[in-house]
């Protein structure tokens, strides 16, 4: 008996082992990136050309500065998740220096501007939600035109890298570690050969990384580096911890001693958050701490005839039934109370039992109540004059409105190097001090975007600053007063796109912090909007921006919102607003949304809207009124700060009403075929607990449907991709080839059902076989995170949403026509479109402006890389040109310029006299109108010049 407990007990253990995710170890991570290199190499699709189609002037998050002392107009700018950008003209233009590379997501970089080395330690330290992962340091002694990684590819996140500026060989860098797992190797490590051997200097434990070292700017053996313990989940962030501590070196970071005892006046415990330092010399030295210890409770205010939640956590029900049906009345009107809850039936539902008093408190309470209701100290800023022994806190009085309840996400203080008192910090808001931190004002402006990651002191002209926040870069030249905006690289974080009928169409992206925008597709993304004072992409929410749903039968209706599920319904016509947000019922449990809370209307009917939020949520009236038709569709949740168990993704069958698929994000996904009468988990034999990042219903088969899961919430970067034909009874694994990295969606194809696209955190695919092997596309697009991808399927656009590089195009023609036969034949070639005859080819506007030189688009498949022959031939036959195009195996691209021969023009000439063709300016002859063949090998098509 005791032998069968055992083994029961073993078998237990082993279950719940195996239901455990497991973080992605380095070598995996290595062989992935490999795999993906050697795949783009081979890949069918990789000449199908990618352009970036904006936006621009929201920018994206920065993490980093680099400037040159000598020359502050060139700079480098880290962005999380956007790469290296570069400007040699004080940010008029950036040129990207990272796409090179496998990775875009950037934690720190240092540059030695003797030599002109690059150091990029990858991943972002900042631990928020979409805070990517690195692999490892990376080195450039070619400003980037290539990358090699010098090691510690198993540090997910760097915090810090300092450059001797006497020995550039020599390196220390701080580690801040992985973001949702326990990890070795982190902590300070030092390099005295370029990289090329690491020793870890510092090792706090498996849950505290580094996350600030700065050294005085006159002496590099003098350091002081800060250590974090944190905690990230799905479901809870603790960023405090016993081990949060500051660290001082005084032989260039070989040896370490911790001076934040409890002695020294700096804080200690288990509140101790994210600490970022200044130096200004071997005995001043600032430390900002984001404190998570409580404040000391506050003697009773004044009392006021005005009820607050608190009062009815605590109250009976005889005192509740006993309250002015007045004073009950302004708390529901002033706290968003549904109309239907008046003082008069509210307390009609409490006298028969249905609520009790606190549900009047709970009724405001959702699943990150304890996270924006937590009274910490939060925002403290400590001074030591003796280098680091004794520290004392240069404020009387809280310090609030700079870190708000995410202190986390900041964590920077810089000292100006001319003067000891003049200090700033950088939080939701830019304050700066001017003496020593006793007290603080403002240097934010209208022009300057709020979260503020990195800061630059000219240390010639310390009124010059270059700042780094959440929306791009700013530079000042009167210490805030003023600031210039300097946002022209494409690096906008997008969490969700979307396309809607119009001609042209318009393109709708959420963004991270950036809101909501909306812009024509065609609109040029260059400079030509400053003339005009138009930028073609207009801002149409704020927030953190969402998903998009369009009305197709009016574009002017639009349904999208901001973190947490705070939808409404847009009039883009008349600038109306609705929120739509659906509120749970008195004395029911609250909702859980997810930050990217999942909206669909109904393919349907165009008033129905599906919104998730732990159930599903159906209005009939284009959100005005929503009724729950599931229950909970998650595993209930669990305890902590962060929203969890909680509906990601949500499909309506087109073939049928009310044949509907949920994913949350721990791993369930479920289907009604009766519009919400009966739900069953279809997810049971798939893997645990991860985020269902998307579950699609074919638009091809009733009966098919395809799931996404994604493990980045437990650094396990695995590829989940499944599809079943039996409305999810079985699922067949899809992943196949593809390297491993998140998967944040997939996506049929619009008119051949064998084509599927799917996004990672590291890239795009096709599929051209339903998933059993898969292409990679690299032409034009970096190795960036893709979160959305959509179709227009009229233009026969692809659109890609990438978290870091705004959006991406190209046109998908000629791939949605690959079949057996393509595969079969040696070259396949595509319709070219026809062009509008002009006399002006070959000239210019004036001798200032180069020559227009007219082209069409030539697209062709080949079995086979090898050189191909390019034929052009008149209407009648007549050989015109001849041109040599090298082919690789799969889709190509090449031009054709429109020239033609000096023979070929006789020829042209002698079929049609009518015709004239003289010699353009530019010493060319061009085709004249009429009907002309392109030949490639042995396959023809003609176009038409108008």
């Amino acid at each position: 008996m005791q032998k069968n407990l055992l083994f029961s007990f073993l078998i237990l253990c082993s279950l719940s082992l195996n239901s455990q995710q497991q973080d992605s170890k380095a070598t995996e991570i290595e062989e992935a990136l490999q795999q993906k290199q050697e795949l783009s190499k081979q890949s069918l699709v990789k000449n199908v050309a990618f352009k970036n189609i904006g936006p621009t002037v929201m920018s994206g998050r920065v993490v980093d500065l680099a400037v040159n002392p000598e020359n502050p107009t060139e700079f480098y700018v880290g962005y999380a998740s956007g790469g290296v950008w570069h400007t040699i003209n004080n940010g008029t233009t950036f040129t990207p220096i990272l796409d090179t590379s496998q990775t875009q997501n950037v934690g720190d970089l240092a540059v030695n501007w003797k030599n002109k080395t690059i150091w990029v330690g990858t991943g972002e330290n900042n631990a928020s939600r979409s805070s990517y992962a690195g692999i490892g340091i990376l080195k450039s002694t070619d400003n980037g035109k290539t990358w090699k990684n010098m090691g510690l590819k198993d540090s997910h996140h760097i915090g810090r890298i300092l450059i001797n500026p006497n020995n550039p060989d020599e390196v220390v860098i701080g580690v801040t570690g992985h973001l949702y797992s326990a990890n070795q190797e982190r902590g300070i490590y030092k390099t005295t050969d370029g990289g090329i051997t690491w020793t870890q200097k510092l090792f706090v434990d498996d849950m505290s990384g580094i996350i600030d070292v700065q050294t005085n700017p006159n002496d590099y053996n003098v350091m002081f580096a800060s250590s974090w313990t944190k905690n990230r989940k799905a479901w809870n962030f603790d960023g405090s911890g016993n081990n949060s501590a500051i660290y001082k070196s005084t032989d260039a970071g070989t040896t370490w001693t911790k001076v934040s005892t409890e002695k020294s006046g700096f804080p200690t415990g288990q509140g101790v958050g994210r600490i970022g330092l200044a130096v200004y010399d071997n005995n001043i030295v600032y430390a900002v701490h984001d404190s998570q210890f409580r404040r000391p409770s506050e003697e009773k205010k004044e009392s006021s005839n005005m009820l607050s939640k608190d009062d009815f956590k605590t109250m009976t029900t005889d005192t509740f039934l006993k309250l002015e049906d007045k004073r009950l009345n302004e708390y529901l009107k002033m706290n968003g109370f549904q109309e239907k809850y008046k003082a008069e039936n509210v307390k009609q539902m409490v006298r028969s039992g249905n609520v009790e008093p606190i549900d009047l408190s709970k009724y405001l309470e959702d699943a990150n109540f304890m996270l924006f209701d937590s009274p910490v100290i939060g925002t403290e800023v400590y001074k030591s004059t003796d280098g680091g022994i004794t520290w004392k806190k240069t404020h009387d009085d809280y310090l609030d409105d700079i870190y708000y309840s995410y202190g986390y996400y900041f964590g920077h203080i810089y000292v100006a190097p001319n003067n000891a008192d003049n200090i700033y910090i950088y939080g939701v808001p830019i304050v700066k001090s001017k003496d020593g931190g006793k007290t603080y004002t403002s240097i934010s402006a209208e022009n300057v975007h709020a979260d503020h990651h990195a800061l630059w002191i000219n240390p010639k002209n310390p009124n010059h600053l270059i700042n780094g926040n959440d929306g791009g870069v700013n530079i000042t030249y009167d210490d805030g007063d003023n600031w210039i905006k300097n946002n022209s690289p494409s690096v906008g974080q997008f969490y969700a796109i979307n396309v809607d009928n119009e001609k042209p169409y318009n393109v709708y992206g959420g963004l991270q912090d950036n809101g909501v925008w909306k812009g024509a597709f065609g609109a040029p993304e260059d400079k030509s909007w400053h003339q005009t004072g138009q930028y073609p992409w207009k801002s149409i929410m704020g927030g953190d921006g969402m998903q998009i749903q369009i009305d197709s039968r009016d574009h002017n209706v639009v349904y999208t919102g901001y973190q947490f599920g705070n939808y409404y319904r847009l009039n883009l016509k008349t600038e109306e607003q609705t929120y739509i947000q659906p509120k749970h019922k008195l004395g029911e449990t609250p909702y859980r949304f997810n930050w990217q809370t999942p909206i669909l209307l109904s393919p349907h009917n165009q008033d129905i809207l599906y919104l998730g939020g732990n159930k599903l949520m159906r209005s009939m009236n284009q959100g005005t009124d929503f009724t729950a038709i599931s229950g909970d569709l998650t595993n209930g949740g669990k305890k902590g700060n962060v929203a969890y168990g909680t509906l990601t993704s949500i499909s309506e069958s087109p073939f049928q009403f009310g044949l509907i698929y949920t994913g949350s994000d721990d791993g369930l996904i479920y289907l009604t075929n009766d519009a919400g009468g009966n739900w069953r988990n279809i997810s049971k034999t798939l893997p645990k607990d991860l985020w269902v990042s998307r579950v699609i219903a074919s638009k091809h088969k009733k009966g098919r449907v395809y799931a996404t899961l994604n493990g980045y919430r437990f650094d396990d970067f695995k590829v989940y991709a499944y599809m079943s034909d039996d409305y999810g009874e079985t699922w067949t694994d899809i992943s196949s080839n593809i390297p491993s990295s998140p998967v944040n969606v997939i996506r049929e194809d619009s008119e051949n059902e064998n084509i599927l696209y799917l996004g990672t955190d590291n890239g795009a695919y096709i599929s051209f076989n339903n998933g059993n092997n898969w292409e990679a596309f690299s032409n034009g697009l970096p190795n960036v995170a893709v979160h959305d991808i959509v179709i227009q399927p009229e233009a026969k656009h692809l659109l890609i949403g990438t978290h870091g590089r705004s959006i991406y195009q190209t046109d998908i023609a000629p791939l949605q026509q690959m079949n057996a036969e393509m595969q079969s034949k040696n070259t396949t070639l595509f319709k070219s479109n026809d062009i509008r005859f002009s006399s002006r080819w070959g000239s210019a506007w004036s001798k200032w402006f180069d020559a227009y030189e007219p082209e069409i688009d030539v697209t062709f498949y080949s079995n086979v890389s090898e050189e191909k022959t390019m034929k052009i031939y008149s209407e009648k036959g007549a050989l015109l040109n001849n041109l040599t195009v090298k082919a690789d195996k799969g889709y190509n691209y090449t031009i054709y310029d429109l020239t033609i021969t000096e023979k070929g023009r006789k020829s042209l000439l002698k079929e049609n006299s009518s015709i004239t063709i003289n010699k353009a300016k530019n010493d060319k002859y061009y085709v004249a109108k009429g009907i002309y063949t392109i030949q490639v090998g042995n396959e023809k098509t003609t176009f038409e010049v108008k």
